[in-house]
C-alpha cells in the first residue's frame, strides 16, 4: 500500500505515524512545502514573547527522526501542485530546483491546512509585516527585532507594533510584544477582541488589555501601509516598526477543489464521519476540512489541533480498515462542540459551544446564566473569582455553550462543561456532578456545580430571571429595580434609579415597596436569588437580574463603548 499525505503538523503527522502503527509495510510518503513537517505551532508567539527561550524545542519531529522511528519518507521543500485522480498521481515541485516529478498513490490523505485570508503585501520603507502561522514566521518577527533588515546590523530596539486581527492568535500576538516592551495597537473590526465572546464576557478582556497598556481600535480596520504607519480605515494613523496579520485564514483547499473534489457551504473539503472525500481514496483532515457543528449538525470550520489530530488518527483508521488490518469499522468523528481556550496576561479566557449573539443570530430559543463563584475556596488564600456564562435549550435542558474567564481553575471547568455536552447531560445534571473538592483547589459547590443549581431553578420555575440588556424595557414597562446589596455596596455604582433595600431588610420593609413588578439584584445573583424566592412567597411578581450588577455593569459598558466607537468611526470618515 502506498499513501502520500499532503501536508504535515498536526493533521498529516498524526494520520501518518497512526498508520505505520497499524501497518509496517505500507509506503507512507509526507508532502511538506515548508521546512519544517512537525512543529508547535500554537507555542509559537510565545517563543516570539521569550517565554519559551530555545528555537529548537518548537520542533517536534525532524524528517531524519520520522525515518528512524516511523520508517517515514518526508520530503520538505516539495510543494504539492496537482492531483490526478484519475491516474492516482500527484504532480510534486521541488521548490528549490522548480523540477516537477509525479507520484503514484494507492490512497491520499489531505492535510493542507489554513491559508490567510489576504495577506498583507511588504510596502517598502513600511513596516515588517507578518502572519504568526510558521517557523519562517518567528524567524521574520524576531530578526524584524533584532536586526535592521537586509544589513545584518543591530537595530534600534523596535517600539511600536500593530496586530490587526483581535482573535486567539491575535491577543497572543499582542501579549507576547508587550512582553518584549513594544507599544502594542489591537485593530479589531468588530466591537471586541475575541467575537464569540459575548459583550458582557469581552469586557473582562478589554479591561486586562486596558490594564497592560494596550492601544484597542475597535470598528476599525488596516486601509493600507506607508512610511508613516497603519492607515485605519477610520482616518487615524499608527505609527509601526512591525505589523502582526492575524486577521483569520481561510481552508487551503486549491488544490481539492482543482482536482473535482467536493467542498462544502464553508469553503471547506466535504468528508463523511470518516474523513472521506467523494473519491474514495482521498481522505482530507485539518483545517482544511469541514466539521460537524454539535448545535446545528451543519457544516463548520473549526480550527484546533486537537480536531485535527483526533481525525488523523480517524483517517489511517479508515485507510487501516479498507485494508482488512482492523477488524471493525472505526467509529465516525464526533461533531464538533468548538472547545477552546486562550491566554491574555494571565487570565484564561475559555468558551465551547454557541454564544448567545450566535444562538439569537440563529433564531434558536435559549436560556441563559451568568455567575461568578469563586475559584476555590474563599477563605483558603488566593481565591479569585470566575467570569462564567452558560447557554441552555429552554425545551430540554440540554447545554448550547459557555464562556468561563478567570485566573485560575476556567480550563478545568470550561473542559467539564465540554464533557457534559458531549456525554448530553442537562445543565440541571450538572448540580449533581461528583467534582473533586479541597479548599485550594475547589469549593464544596464546585463554579460547574453552582451553574447547575441557577439551571435547575430556572427549568422547574423556581427562580424567573431578567437579563442585563432587558432591564431598560422592563423599567419602561412599569418595573421598579430593587437593589438588594448593602448601602455600601450601592453608594459605589447602582443601576439607575433603583431603591436600596438590603436583602436583610427586606422582610420588614416589604410593605414599603412600590407596586408592579420588580427587577431584584445583588452584586452577582446570589443574594438577588434569596430575595425574589421572598418576594414571591409574599405574592410579589419578581424576577433575579441574572449575574447581577456585575454582568449588568459590564454588559451596559461595553454596549455604551461600541456604539461611541462606531459613532466616532462613522463621523470621521464623513470628515474625511
Amino acid at each position: 500500500m502506498r499513501v502520500i499525505i499532503i501536508g504535515g503538523v498536526a493533521g498529516g503527522m498524526s494520520a501518518a505515524t497512526r498508520l505505520r502503527r497499524l501497518d509496517e509495510t505500507a509506503e507512507i510518503i509526507v508532502i511538506e512545502q515548508g521546512d519544517y513537517v512537525s512543529f508547535a505551532n500554537c507555542g509559537l508567539p510565545y517563543y516570539v514573547g521569550g517565554v519559551i527561550p530555545e528555537r529548537q524545542s518548537l520542533l517536534l519531529q525532524t524528517p531524519e527522526s520520522l525515518r528512524a522511528r516511523f520508517a517515514l519518507d518526508v520530503r520538505t521543500r516539495h510543494q504539492a501542485v496537482a492531483i490526478d485522480r484519475a491516474a492516482k498521481t500527484v504532480s510534486i515541485r521541488d521548490t528549490r530546483t522548480r523540477t516537477i516529478t509525479h507520484e503514484a498513490y494507492d490512497h491520499l490523505i489531505l492535510a493542507t491546512g489554513a491559508t490567510p485570508r489576504d495577506a498583507f503585501g511588504q510596502i517598502e520603507g513600511g513596516p515588517v509585516v507578518s502572519t504568526l502561522r510558521t517557523i519562517d514566521d518567528v524567524d521574520r518577527i524576531t530578526l524584524a527585532l533584532q536586526e535592521v533588515p537586509g544589513t545584518g546590523r543591530a537595530a534600534e530596539p523596535k517600539k511600536r507594533a500593530v496586530v490587526a486581527g483581535g482573535g486567539f492568535i491575535g491577543l497572543e500576538a499582542v501579549e507576547n510584544l508587550v512582553h518584549r516592551g513594544l507599544d502594542v495597537t489591537l485593530v479589531q473590526h468588530g466591537a471586541h477582541p475575541l467575537s464569540p465572546l459575548d459583550p458582557e464576557m469581552a469586557a473582562v478582556v478589554v479591561d486586562e488589555l486596558t490594564a497592560r497598556g494596550v492601544d484597542l481600535r475597535m470598528h476599525t480596520s488596516v486601509q493600507s501601509m506607508d512610511a508613516d504607519g497603519v492607515h485605519l480605515d477610520d482616518g487615524t494613523i499608527v505609527p509601526a516598526d512591525i505589523v502582526i496579520d492575524a486577521r483569520g485564514v481561510r481552508p487551503a483547499a486549491s488544490i481539492a477543489t482543482d482536482a473535482g473534489l467536493a467542498t462544502g457551504p464553508t469553503g471547506g473539503i466535504a468528508v463523511d464521519g470518516l474523513q472521506r472525500t467523494n473519491d474514495p481514496r482521498i481522505v482530507a483532515v485539518g483545517d482544511a476540512v469541514e466539521k460537524i457543528d454539535a448545535i446545528s449538525a451543519e457544516p463548520t470550520l473549526v480550527t484546533m489541533a486537537g480536531l485535527a489530530n483526533r481525525h488523523g488518527r480517524t483517517a489511517a483508521d479508515a485507510i487501516a480498515w479498507e485494508h482488512g488490518l482492523l477488524e471493525e469499522r472505526p467509529d465516525d468523528a464526533v461533531p464538533a462542540v468548538g472547545t477552546a481556550i486562550v491566554g491574555v496576561f494571565g487570565l484564561a479566557v475559555a468558551m465551547v459551544g454557541w454564544s448567545e449573539r450566535r444562538l439569537t443570530d440563529a433564531g434558536r430559543a435559549h436560556r441563559v446564566i451568568h455567575a461568578h463563584p469563586a475559584d476555590h475556596a474563599s477563605y483558603y488564600p488566593g481565591s479569585e473569582r470566575l467570569t462564567m456564562k452558560m447557554l441552555v435549550d429552554p425545551d430540554t435542558d440540554l447545554i448550547l455553550g459557555a464562556q468561563v474567564i478567570g485566573r485560575h481553575g476556567a480550563d478545568k471547568r470550561i473542559d467539564v462543561i465540554a464533557t457534559a455536552m458531549q456525554a448530553g447531560l442537562t445543565a440541571s445534571q450538572l448540580s449533581r456532578l461528583e467534582l473533586a473538592y479541597a479548599p485550594q483547589f475547589a469549593s464544596a459547590k464546585d463554579p460547574v456545580n453552582m451553574l447547575g443549581y441557577i439551571a435547575d431553578n430556572a427549568a422547574t420555575g423556581l427562580t424567573e430571571s431578567i437579563q442585563w440588556h432587558e432591564v431598560d424595557a422592563a423599567v419602561a414597562a412599569g418595573a421598579t429595580v430593587i437593589d438588594v446589596r448593602t448601602e455600601a455596596e450601592h453608594a459605589g455604582g447602582s443601576i439607575p434609579g433603583s431603591l436600596n433595600v438590603p436583602v436583610d431588610e427586606l422582610r420588614e420593609r416589604i410593605d414599603d415597596l412600590p407596586p408592579g413588578e420588580l427587577i431584584v439584584h445583588c452584586q452577582v445573583g446570589q443574594r438577588g436569588h434569596t430575595a425574589v424566592r421572598l418576594l414571591r412567597q409574599r405574592g410579589r411578581r419578581a424576577r433575579n437580574l441574572d449575574g447581577g450588577y456585575l454582568t449588568w455593569a459590564a454588559g451596559t459598558r461595553m454596549s455604551a463603548d461600541a456604539r461611541e466607537s462606531a459613532g466616532t468611526g462613522i463621523r470621521e470618515k464623513e470628515m474625511a
